[in-house]
């Protein structure tokens, strides 16, 4: 678990900005490691021509009292940077893995959006398969109701008067709807 609360996923642009943002932030760091190389080197050369001066006054001196000075001013210049840059690396270490974890998420979020695609599509082929059936439907529906709307129509007196015919009894008792154009 990190110290960090979860965020949401950001979007394209906001995670472009992030990683120009984190390639700057890299490469000062970057410059920052090789200033300190060029302070550690320095330093080196520092504590290697006081050692040479410790030894080649080891003879007109106390050499185990100046060597020890001598050691003790090298570790509290040397721990200082080697300090700095620990935290550095440390501090590169959590940019690195929350970098990961967000291009794992970006990875994730792409995959599920092919996967959304790829059914949709497979839905909408489904669809095309099955509209000459609708097609061929609507015809046949089409050519039943031509056929059954005038008779269904002529069942009833206003329906009868829609066809231009008159709503008549007939000498059996029964209802019918009768056209008179010749």
């Amino acid at each position: 678990m990190t110290d960090q609360p979860d965020l949401p996923a950001l979007s394209d642009d906001e995670l472009r900005e992030t990683f120009d943002l984190m390639a700057t932030a890299i490469a000062s760091m970057s410059n920052r490691i090789d200033d300190l190389t060029t302070v550690a080197d320095k330093q080196i050369k520092v504590s290697t021509e006081a050692r040479i001066a410790a030894f080649a006054a080891r003879d007109q001196t106390d050499p185990k009292a100046f060597g020890q000075l001598v050691g003790e001013v090298i570790d509290g210049e040397i721990d200082e940077n080697l300090g700095r840059m620990a935290r550095m690396a440390t501090d590169l270490l959590k940019v690195s893995n929350r970098t990961e974890e967000i291009l794992k998420k970006a990875e994730e979020d792409k995959s599920t959006a092919l996967r959304d695609l790829w059914d949709r599509e497979q839905k909408m082929d489904r669809f095309k398969a099955r509209l000459p059936w609708f097609g061929l439907g609507a015809v046949v529906l089409a050519l039943a109701m031509a056929m059954l709307l005038p008779r269904f129509l002529a069942s009833y007196p206003s329906g009868c008067a829609v066809l231009g015919g008159v709503w008549q009894t007939t000498t059996t008792g029964v209802n019918a709807c009768v056209s008179y154009h010749p």
